[in-house]
Parts: C-alpha cells; sequence; structure tokens
C-alpha cells in the first residue's frame, strides 16, 4: 500500500533511539544494567524489522557495554558498519551544557570521538543533547573543532526561548556555525502507538517545513523503539496524513538539508533557561566538581614538565581515567544536583578518585623537581618551595604551618631579603603549633625557595604574635595603599569600597542587604522559576571582628544567624592587594529556603557580564537567575558619574542574577527535597531528605576597577583562586638546577603598532598536557577572552620551544608541540589529530 498522492510533500525523520540516564532516580549500576538491556533490545529490533535504524549517543555507554558483554558489542560493530547503527554525540555523557569549564567540553569529545573511531572506524557527525537543560554560547566553536557541523538539542522548549526557526545556524562569538534543530515535543515516546505524539511534535514544527525530525522510543531508563512503535510508523506512513514517515538518523537529516540549500536564520548567545534551579541545587556537587577539574588541569601540567625535566613517568592511562570519572559526573542529572540523595555518595567517592589521582600525579612531580633543586644548608632555618601552576607570575600569600618544630618568626627570599610575615590561626589545636603567612612572588610556571627562620630576626627583633580579636563597635574598615574597605556592623557585608588610585567609590553605602533569606517552595529543578532575586528575611549579625593585623594582611570576622544557621564571612585585605578575599562558612539548616549573597553597587545604566565557558557573554540586569563559571561582572556609573565597575569572584557557585541597580547575587544554598519533580506536592506528614543542610566553605573576591573592566586580569585572578600555588617544606640538598626558576612563560609585552595585533593577557592559557597519541609531544590550549585580535606567545622553556600565534576575537586554539626540535609546532583541532590549515 503506498500513500495517497494527496499527502503532504514533507519528509519526517522517524530518529529511533533510547535516551539513556545511567544516573537520576537510581544509581549507576542501574544505569549500566540499563544500558546492556537496552542495546540488546535495538539489535533485536534490526532482525525484526529490515528497515530500522537506531540512533545511538553517550559514549560511556558504549564502553561499558564493551566491557561487560563483549559479544553484544561485536554485534553493535557489525550494525554500525551496516548503517542501521549510528553514533551521534561524540561526547562521554550528555553534560549539563553551563556549569563544566570550557576544558571539560573538550574532552567530552576528545575522549567520545576518538573512542569512536578506534573501535567503530568512525567518529560521530553530528551532535546531541537531547536532554541537558541549557546551552552556552560557545559550544558552536567547540563542536565544530571536535568534527561536529550539526547540534540537536530538546532545551529550552518551545515556551521557554522563542528561537528564529528550525532547523537554524546557530554561530558563537568567534564566527563558527553549526546547524542546531530542536527536538519538537519530546525526544522519547510512550511504548504504543506513537500517533499522539508524532501530533505533538509536528504541531511545534514551523509551518511549510518540507522535513523534519521526529525522535521516538522509550527513554529515561532506557527500553528504545518498541515493536509497537514500529507498527505504528508503518501505519501511519502508508496513511499518509504526516507525508512520509522515513526511519531514518540526525546524519540522514542534516545531509538532506545541506542538499536543500535553505536559507536558514541565525542565532547567536546561548539557549537558556530551563529549570534554573539545577545552576544551584546541591552546593556539594558544584564544589567538588570544580574542584576535580581544576586539580586535573594542574596535574598535567606539572606531570608534563616533570616528565621531561626530572624523568618521571607522565600517568597517561591514570589521568584519562580521571578525566572520565569527572566527566562521567558532569551528566546532566548528576551536576545539576537532581538525582536521588544516594547518587551525591558515588559522586562524592568517583569525584573524589578523580581528585586523588590528581594530587598523587602533582605529589610525584613536585617532588621530583625538588629533589633537584640546589637547596644549601643554612643553620636553623627551614627551606620551603613554593610552586605556581601558572605560566604568569603570581603574588600571593601563602600560609605555612609548623606544628611540632621549634617557633619560626620571620622570613627570607631566595635572595637573602627579609620578606614580611606574620602569625596566624593554627590548623592543629595542640601544644602552641605555630603558623606564618608571607607574601611571595613567584615566577612562571616555576618555583622559588624561601627560607623561615627562628624566633628572632638579626638585632633581635621578637617574633610575630596574632593579633587579638578586637570586638568592634563601629563599622570595621579595612586599608592598604590600593582599597579602603569599609563592612556593615549591622547587615554585614560590604557597605563601602574606594579605590585610591582613581580616587573613586566603586561601592557606595548602599543601604540593602547582604544576606538574603527567601522562601523556595519550587522543586529540585526549579521549574518555571525566571528569579530568586526576592525579598526575604537578613541573616543578624551577632559580631564583627578584627582578628589579624599585620604587615601582611588585615582580616575582619563578620558572624551572623538565621534561625539554626550561622554564617561566617572574613574578610581579607592583603597588604598590597587591590581585592578583597572573603572566606566563607555556612552552616546551613533551613528547609525549602534559599539564600542569597548581595553585594549592592548601586551602579547606574549598569551592564552586567558572566564568564562562561571560554568567554564571557553581557546579559539583560533584570534579576533573571543566570548560570555562570568563577565570575559575574557589573559596569557603570557611580553616583558621581564615574565609570566604573565591580568583578566577583568564587571558587564554588555558578547561579547568579544581577538585578536592576547592579545588585550581584549568588545564590549560595538551596534546600529543596533530593529529586522532586513538579507536579509531585510534598507530603506535610512525610520524611524527606533536604539538600544543602550542614556545612560548607568557599571562597570569593571583590575586584573593583575603575573604567574598563581589566578581563585578562580578572582571568588570572579566576584561575588563581581555583588553582592555588602550593607550598612544600624541603631539606638542604645539592641538585643540578636552581631552586628558583621558571619552566614555561606567556610574553608578558602588550602594545602594537603599523596595525599589528597587540599582546596582551586577554589570551587565557588552559592547558599543558601530552598528547593522547603516546607521541610525547605536548598539548597546549588557550583562548582570547576580550574579544579582540591578539598576538600571543609563550616559552616552553623546559623543552626549548616557542609558540607563537596570532588569535581571532574569541577564538580557542589547540597547539601541538613536537619534542623534538626539528619538528614544527602546528595548530591542531580539539580532538589532537587534524592540522588547521594556515589562514
Amino acid at each position: 500500500m503506498s500513500r495517497p498522492q494527496a499527502s503532504p510533500s514533507r519528509v519526517l525523520h522517524m530518529v529511533g533511539n533510547a535516551h539513556i540516564d545511567p544516573v537520576w532516580l537510581w544509581q549507576w549500576p542501574e544505569g549500566f544494567q540499563e544500558a546492556r538491556a537496552t542495546f540488546r533490545s535495538a539489535i533485536q529490533r534490526m532482525e525484526e524489522y529490515p528497515g530500522f535504524v537506531f540512533t545511538c549517543d553517550q559514549v560511556a555507554l558504549l564502553a561499558w557495554v564493551e566491557e561487560s558483554d563483549p559479544a553484544l558489542f561485536e554485534q553493535i560493530r557489525k550494525r554500525v558498519a551496516d548503517g542501521r547503527w549510528v553514533n551521534v554525540g561524540g561526547w562521554w555523557v550528555e553534560p549539563d551544557c553551563n556549569l563544566p569549564t570550557g576544558e571539560s567540553f573538550v574532552r567530552q569529545g576528545l575522549y567520545g570521538q576518538r573512542y569512536l573511531r578506534e573501535k567503530f572506524g568512525q567518529a560521530a557527525t553530528v551532535g546531541l543533547n537531547a536532554d541537558p537543560f541549557g546551552h552556552h554560547a560557545n559550544l558552536p566553536q567547540i563542536l565544530r573543532k571536535q568534527g561536529l557541523s550539526a547540534y540537536c538539542f530538546l532545551r529550552p522548549g518551545a515556551q521557554e526561548a522563542e528561537l528564529p526557526g528550525n532547523p537554524f545556524w546557530w554561530e558563537s562569538a568567534d564566527g563558527s556555525r553549526v546547524l542546531a534543530y530542536r527536538i519538537p515535543h519530546e525526544y522519547c515516546s510512550p511504548g504504543a502507538d506513537i500517533a499522539h505524539h508524532i501530533d505533538k511534535a509536528v504541531a511545534q514544527l514551523p509551518p511549510g517545513l518540507s522535513c523534519a525530525m521526529v525522535f521516538y522510543g522509550v527513554g529515561n531508563h532506557g527500553g528504545g523503539p518498541t515493536k509497537a512503535n514500529l507498527d505504528s510508523v508503518h501505519r501511519l506512513d502508508q496513511l499518509g496524513s504526516y507525508g512520509e514517515l522515513r526511519l531514518s538518523s540526525p546524519p540522514a537529516y542534516v545531509a538532506q538539508v545541506a542538499a536543500s540549500g535553505a536559507d536558514l536564520p541565525v542565532w547567536r548567545g546561548d539557549l537558556q533557561h530551563h529549570a534554573v534551579g539545577c545552576y544551584s541545587a546541591h552546593s556539594g556537587i558544584k564544589a567538588w566538581m570544580r574542584g576535580a577539574e581544576h586539580a586535573l588541569m594542574v596535574a598535567e601540567r606539572w606531570a608534563s614538565v616533570a616528565a621531561q625535566v626530572a624523568g618521571t613517568r607522565y600517568p597517561q592511562e591514570e589521568l584519562t581515567h580521571a578525566w572520565k570519572l569527572v566527566l562521567f559526573n558532569q551528566f546532566h542529572d548528576i551536576l545539576p544536583g537532581t538525582s536521588i540523595e544516594p547518587a551525591y555518595d558515588d559522586a562524592r567517592d568517583q569525584l573524589g578518585e578523580a581528585r586523588s589521582i590528581a594530587r598523587r600525579t602533582v605529589n610525584l612531580a613536585l617532588q621530583t623537581l625538588a629533589r633537584d633543586a640546589d637547596i644549601p644548608f643554612r643553620e636553623g632555618s627551614q627551606p620551603v618551595l613554593v610552586f605556581n601552576p601558572h605560566p604568569w607570575p603570581v603574588r600571593t600569600d601563602v600560609e605555612c604551618e609548623f606544628a611540632l618544630s621549634a617557633d619560626r618568626a620571620w622570613v627570607q627570599d631566595d635572595a637573602g631579603t627579609p620578606v614580611p610575615a606574620q602569625r596566624t590561626r593554627a590548623l592543629a589545636t595542640t601544644w602552641d603549633p605555630r603558623r606564618l603567612v608571607f607574601p611571595v612572588e613567584i615566577p612562571p610556571l616555576g618555583q622559588r625557595l624561601y627560607w623561615i627562620h627562628p624566633e628572632s630576626l638579626p638585632g633581635g627583633s621578637p617574633a610575630l604574635v596574632p593579633a587579638a580579636p578586637t570586638p568592634l563597635a563601629a563599622a570595621p574598615v579595612l586599608e592598604n595603599a590600593h582599597l579602603r574597605v569599609v563592612l556593615s556592623v549591622d547587615r554585614g557585608g560590604v557597605a563601602g569600597l574606594f579605590l585610591k588610585e582613581g580616587g573613586v567609590f566603586v561601592l557606595d553605602g548602599v543601604r540593602t542587604p547582604h544576606t538574603v533569606v527567601s522562601d523556595d517552595p519550587t522543586d529540585t529543578w526549579g521549574h518555571r522559576v525566571v528569579s530568586y532575586a526576592g525579598s526575604g528575611a537578613e541573616f543578624t549579625v551577632d559580631s564583627a571582628t578584627i582578628v589579624e593585623d599585620g604587615p601582611v594582611r588585615t582580616i575582619a570576622r563578620v558572624e551572623s544567624s538565621y534561625g539554626n544557621s550561622r554564617l561566617v564571612e572574613e574578610f581579607v585585605l592583603g597588604a598590597d592587594a587591590r581585592h578583597v578575599e572573603v572566606r566563607v562558612t555556612l552552616d546551613w539548616h533551613e528547609r525549602l529556603k534559599l539564600l542569597k549573597l548581595r553585594i549592592p553597587t548601586g551602579l547606574r545604566e549598569a551592564t552586567a557580564t558572566y564568564e562562561i565557558p571560554f568567554g564571557h557573554l553581557t546579559r539583560p540586569v533584570d534579576g533573571a537567575e543566570e548560570p555562570g563559571q568563577s565570575w559575574v561582572d557589573v559596569s557603570g556609573t557611580n553616583r558621581r558619574h564615574e565609570a566604573v565597575g565591580l568583578t566577583v569572584v568564587n571558587d564554588a557557585k555558578a547561579a547568579y542574577d544581577v538585578s536592576p541597580g547592579g545588585d550581584i547575587g549568588i545564590t549560595v544554598a538551596r534546600s529543596p527535597v533530593y529529586a522532586w519533580h513538579e507536579p509531585r506536592q510534598l507530603d506535610p506528614d512525610e520524611h524527606y531528605s533536604y539538600q544543602d543542610q550542614g556545612r560548607q566553605r568557599f571562597r570569593y573576591l571583590l575586584v573593583p576597577y575603575a573604567g574598563e573592566r581589566p578581563t585578562g586580569q580578572v582571568n588570572r585572578l579566576a584561575a588563581e583562586l581555583n588553582e592555588p600555588v602550593q607550598t612544600m617544606y624541603e631539606s638542604y640538598h645539592d641538585g643540578p638546577r636552581p631552586a628558583t626558576t621558571s619552566y614555561a612563560a606567556v610574553s608578558e609585552v602588550t602594545g602594537g603598532s603599523d596595525g599589528e595585533p597587540a599582546t596582551s593577557d586577554s589570551v587565557v592559557p588552559t592547558v599543558l598536557k601530552r598528547a593522547e597519541d603516546g607521541s610525547g609531544a605536548l598539548v597546549v590550549r588557550a583562548y582570547e577572552s576580550a574579544g579582540t585580535r591578539t598576538a600571543w606567545s609563550m616559552d616552553l622553556g623546559f623543552v626549548g620551544r616557542r609558540i607563537e600565534a596570532t588569535f581571532e576575537p574569541h577564538e580557542i586554539k589547540t597547539f601541538l608541540v613536537p619534542v623534538e626540535s626539528d619538528q614544527p609546532v602546528v595548530e591542531t583541532d580539539l580532538l589532537e589529530d587534524r592540522l588547521v590549515a594556515d589562514g
């Protein structure tokens, strides 16, 4: 039977798939089993229905099946060769597409695409993230550089974001484009007849569309297309009311669109918003993930250096294993905080394993580098090596504790110059432990030697002792040569922030709450929420105390309370700092409530800018809950009509808002019930487990400026906060290398002439590691962050190589650096195997 001639001249590509959540309302072993069962079912459908094509994404699931059922995996390989099993996506899992770092999105494709090519002889060409809750604006560039020319997604849905068409070109800030397609209605279907499912999908398609995709198959807990699904597709195809229903796949649909030559509209920017509570649900997973990502990037840098200069083994297999643990836990129901509570025991353990691998890698690398350092004997002194993981110089304060040794009271650098030092609160509570803080200046990606000396300086100066806590009745004031900071004793937070260079106020006595606790009756996802920036109750300030005041830094501690919860913020101003560090300890015991820390700027004509993976994005100043990476920025004019701004950098949070008046909010804690999904209502007689109960710690920085935002400096500060310098106590020994040295450095020259691009800190280097092919070559990755055409260079002194390149605005570049001097440095793609043509 053929379709009636009156049928619409339209092709619906019917994409049989099985969206599998490896973790959600179940733990990963159940997801593991479901992958096996679903894939076996798909193979059976192919035997029963000769035209059936199965679309598969999430490479981690294929790896599970390869490990546990080799016979089934071999059947999959044969069906891939036949063209009836189509691997798409190219990523390890379907991750949350807002919260991970840029490098994590690179690794999703690096490991996913290389696996597909190794096991099946072909990588994916179409990206697929059917279920994640939003998609950041730099994905098109990342996808193109991973060999993916198209991208399929479901959210935000048609009711959440109006797009210019479907399909459309999605373009990132550098100009990279992918063909984007929003899946109409749903990615999964009931297990029975799917006529109603197709009705819903077709109703969301633009009028006059000649071809489209409809995804079908039982999903979430797996299952895939059923016999009833396929029988109904054949029946409905013969009826002809939808046009042709073609058993197909995303690459076939993309090929038809490309062949049509259709003039498609363009969308620039991110794809938001859906379930904005996911940016803040479960503070623990957000902090664990941020820590693991940065720990692994630091481990790769030091392992690369130590392997070359100290002969240690580069632990490729261990680091790859650690990265795959990180990538798996970026899955869109783990990292967003929407899984059942036991799933976070698994996530904690897996991310802990990844971080442990990173720490062991760093320790071995630094121990071997320290072993080869020349450290001469000095009577009665303790040598300390300080290591900088960044390829630029770092100035910061470090702390050292000597639990059982003699009192150490003053510090000397490698040139013999005394360094300011002061006593600080010890971590140990034993018999009079000693802990010192002192400023350091460390060369790029290098190390420097310092000496801690006995209790008296030459000439008999007394040892420094900690300042006794001083209760304050008036507002505490922290001041150095660059900043004057006034704290509020009645509301907490910073009431005034004066930038001495330029003589401008960035914060000037704005009288709005610093802490806002609001009722939050929404589910774990925050479905249908637009903003959490409403009014609420404040924490009550219980005390404000100066706890340290010395030549290195001043610290004021503000303690507050609300209900059963306690908040401690320590405001730290270093002697030469141009920013304020705030150390937060929150002991949270509220339920169905939300806490925001607010930084009121009072700026006029405010502009809000958020860091996103590999860049930043300007968004409206309207109080909407927005995802962000390490920083959010507000710029505008103060009451004196001076152009100023404030950047807030943090090491654990990812949910922000900027409200009218430039009021920055950070969502610090939410306490919904675990895995609670509307429209289910909570039973007042039931016992539930609530998120974010107990203690959490994080840090944020207040970075004021006059004029334009110093984007490069802000990105460096964010990197230094998330990847701090590391101290190592050493002994005296001879060594082949000086104790103070640099292994690699970016150029610090600025300015340009004759139309040439300027070299600046707007290019952010992120990765230094060994290549995946085992050749021993190095891989260096960096991105341009300010939107300017920029010349950039990096000396890799430890291998005697140099990288020189010009970055176009917002461009991500990856370089392959052979250690052999006769082999050229080349630019490569994000899979490390295709060279980028000159020009």
